[in-house]
């Protein structure tokens, strides 16, 4: 069979614990990263770029950041929009300050300012849990968006209150604003997904990740075991925070090219992406880009691939269809396979290492 490790032998710990230690899935990975990378820019055209694939790249990277917090730490948050709405006017800030530096070192910037707002909001997280948290960042979501709106300095006292993205170049590519194709917008959202990625993987491998699930299996074993629950829940929120900040800046400069908070940051927003993890898989980094992938796309092919194939769908009837897809499809994990996409994956994965005799 195709999917076998037989003849694969380990010499080392490390080679034992890795996070592809089949080479048929680092194969796999290599595939994939050269679809990515060479394959959809010259098959895709700019409508499938632009509509699917950056938005997939972006909600896939705020899904890791919630699944940080959520999956991996236990603590619930509804307010990854709002946070995600930081970064983005954090770099928007940031490239009227600094016109020369480059965009893509603000973008990664702007997380920053999200993470210190993340760590601030996330300190009710000391004494309270469940759904009281939940309740906490869903009020961080509320005063950040009224914020957002009622702070003139925060979008440069433009009357329409809209963040207007400017013109920055990257080797001489226009890599923001009008003049920006979807291509290079495209690959600055990959490379940026890619790297952050690979962060979060050895973060969540490693003695930080260790110590958040153990404060997400339960808590009082975990502080008696030496973990401090400060600095395991704050660290949480500060990185969850991290990648939603960088995921809004990129919403809006490698995607929208601008907009108004009120209508993209919104409450809808946080619970899409709560919608991603908890159909992608909780505690899984490949969960989080299934469920991006299914909820990005799903709108689109509604829209646009029913209608193209023969059945008759309007915009309106097709939004109200995703929704009730999505929430009976939430409805349907959280009975039959709670851990999502990526839990089915798993045991295809290895019922194909045992067959013909799978268990």
């Amino acid at each position: 069979m195709f999917y076998r490790e037989a003849g694969q032998f380990k010499s080392t710990y490390q080679a034992d614990m890795a996070v592809f230690p089949i080479r048929q899935d680092r194969i796999g990975l290599a595939v994939i990263l050269l679809i990515a990378f060479i394959g959809i820019p010259l098959i895709g055209n700019d409508f499938f770029i632009t509509s699917v694939m950056i938005p997939f790249l972006v909600f896939s990277l705020a899904a890791i950041g919630l699944n940080i917090l959520t999956g991996y730490t236990g603590l619930i948050s509804l307010g990854t929009a709002a946070f995600m709405g930081v970064g983005a006017y954090a770099a928007y800030k940031m490239t009227t300050a600094f016109p020369g530096v480059n965009i893509i070192v603000l973008i990664l910037v702007s997380g920053l300012f999200s993470a210190a707002i993340g760590v601030l909001f996330g300190l009710p997280s000391l004494r309270i849990k469940g759904f009281y948290l939940a309740v906490a960042t869903l009020a961080a979501q509320f005063f950040l968006q009224w914020a957002f709106v009622r702070v003139p300095w925060l979008f440069n006292y433009n009357a329409s209150g809209a963040i207007e993205v400017p013109q920055r170049l990257l080797f001489g590519i226009p890599v923001t604003g009008a003049s920006a194709s979807p291509e290079t917008r495209y690959y600055v959202c990959l490379c940026l997904v890619i790297v952050m990625t690979w962060f979060a993987s050895n973060l969540v491998h490693g003695k930080i990740g260790r110590s958040w699930m153990a404060v997400r299996d339960m808590d009082i074993a975990a502080e008696l075991m030496g973990i401090k629950l400060l600095t395991a829940k704050l660290l949480a929120f500060a990185v969850s925070s991290f990648y939603a900040g960088v995921a809004g800046a990129m919403m809006i400069f490698l995607w929208y090219g601008g907009g108004e908070a009120a209508d993209v940051f919104n409450i809808r927003l946080s619970f899409n992406i709560l919608f991603m993890v908890i159909i992608g898989g909780l505690g899984s980094l490949i969960g989080s880009f299934f469920g991006a992938a299914f909820i990005a796309s799903l709108p689109t092919i509604m829209k646009f691939g029913l209608p193209a194939l023969g059945v008759p769908l309007s915009g309106a009837t097709a939004e109200h269809v995703t929704f009730m897809l999505v929430g009976a499809l939430i409805i349907v994990f959280l009975i039959v396979e709670p851990h999502g996409l990526a839990r089915l994956w798993q045991i295809g994965k290895q019922k194909l290492r045992t067959w013909p005799f799978p268990y």
